[in-house]
């Protein structure tokens, strides 16, 4: 009964220690060290949950896409027209080109497309993907920008702060807004834009310290284009700051029709309508799987496992162990010149024995004498028996078997 005891104490140890190494907030499989990334579904200050919930207080329809953008025209419960994508860079999955091809004819058809790219603040999923990727942005936009490391020349003592963004002139836009803050920082580099031939892009607002252009916008068809420098704009964390709830609200009201919808782009970065991790860990049938194994678990480690292990009772040994123990030990530490010598003085002893009376002469005179001694035997046999009595080294195994093949010879 002790040892079941043990077993099991031992067994809600190490169930403890795995919960505490992989479930618990310090392991690591917990969702807290993940880079928060900017989708509905996000609540820690880098996502659109705070917009979401505002936009449908607001009694707006609001739209988590979770698959790519060839889908959107053949979305049964999206308006053809008056819709609002708002798509943030960079993201955790590729833009294939067939999406910027569909993602352009959906503009066109009177919708209004959002970009809001990190190139003038440094989020942490940004710094987690290596920064924008300026081809997704080019793309997506319709501009040609250009991006290169620069070599921070800042002081020791002087830090960046985020980038205050005013408007160039009035605009509907900017309504009442004054001025809109980035969440983070500026990162180490430098970049530039440069508005296609075929193509027109209007500048509505710009850094405030630096005098460059930060927010643009274009039509395409019956729709627009709008791109921005700063991906944090309207994130949860920055929506409070300055007056970017205004911005965004008078955007959402500049080209959102009575029956259109706000669209967030949460495929590109990370969800996907294929696999949802909150309906995962609601069902059921998870948590009832993981008992079942568990009491599996404990039912084998109470049941089949063992802590002592098993004392192995040693019979008694035979003769012909200890007899084979005793030669094993003599062979070790007797020399072999002197069991070669013994071997011959025992044979040739019982050689003797077995003489007939009418023999004259010793052993060795017998053995020369007899006709059945084969003459290469007894020649190997006189010049091992000299080696050992010289104190020279002879094989005892040869030695022993050519022994018994001439006793077997003179029977």
């Amino acid at each position: 009964m002790t040892e079941r005891l043990t077993t099991l104490a031992a067994a809600c140890g190490a169930l403890g220690l795995f919960l505490l190494l992989f479930v618990h907030c310090g392991g690591g499989l917990d969702g807290g060290k993940s880079v928060p990334r900017p989708t509905t579904q996000e609540p820690r200050g880098s996502g659109y949950h705070a917009v979401w919930l505002w936009l449908r207080a607001s009694g707006m329809r609001t739209v988590s896409l979770r698959e790519r953008f060839d889908t959107l025209s053949e979305r049964a419960d999206l308006a053809p027209a008056g819709n609002i994508l708002v798509v943030t860079l960079p993201g955790t999955q590729n833009y294939k080109v067939a999406e910027g091809w569909f993602l352009q004819q959906w503009v066109r058809t009177g919708n209004t497309l959002i970009v809001l790219a990190a190139l003038l603040d440094n989020p942490d999923w940004s710094v987690a993907m290596g920064g924008v990727n300026i081809g997704d942005l080019n793309v997506l936009s319709g501009l040609e920008f250009n991006k290169w490391s620069v070599e921070d020349q800042r002081s020791d003592g002087e830090g960046s702060t985020p980038v205050a963004i005013v408007p160039n002139r009035a605009h509907a836009y900017f309504a009442h807004v004054g001025t809109a803050l980035a969440a983070f920082d500026p990162p180490a580099e430098e970049w530039s834009v440069r508005i296609p031939y075929d193509s027109f892009m209007l500048t509505l607002g710009h850094e405030r310290e630096a005098v460059r252009g930060v927010l643009w916008t274009r039509r395409l068809g019956a729709g627009r284009i709008v791109v921005c420098g700063v991906a944090s704009l309207f994130t949860d964390r920055a929506l409070p700051l300055a007056d970017n709830a205004q911005l965004f609200a008078n955007m959402m009201a500049a080209h959102l029709d009575r029956r259109g919808a706000v669209i967030f782009d949460d495929f590109h970065q990370g969800l996907s309508a294929v696999y949802d991790p909150e309906k995962f860990y609601r069902d059921p049938r998870l948590f009832l799987t993981a008992v079942i194994l568990l009491a599996v678990w404990f039912a084998w480690v109470l049941g089949a496992t063992r802590l002592r292990i098993p004392v192995a009772r040693l019979a008694a040994p035979r003769e012909a162990d200890l007899v084979r123990a005793h030669g094993a030990f003599l062979a070790r530490v007797l020399p072999r010149d002197a069991a070669a010598r013994r071997l011959c003085e025992h044979f040739l002893r019982s050689l003797t024995k077995r003489m007939p009376a009418s023999a004259t002469g010793d052993a060795w005179q017998y053995l020369r004498s007899s006709a059945r001694v084969k003459p290469q035997d007894l020649a190997q046999l006189v010049r091992w028996h000299s080696q050992a009595c010289a104190g020279e080294r002879v094989p005892l195994v040869p030695l022993y078997n050519l022994i018994l093949r001439i006793g077997r010879q003179i029977a």
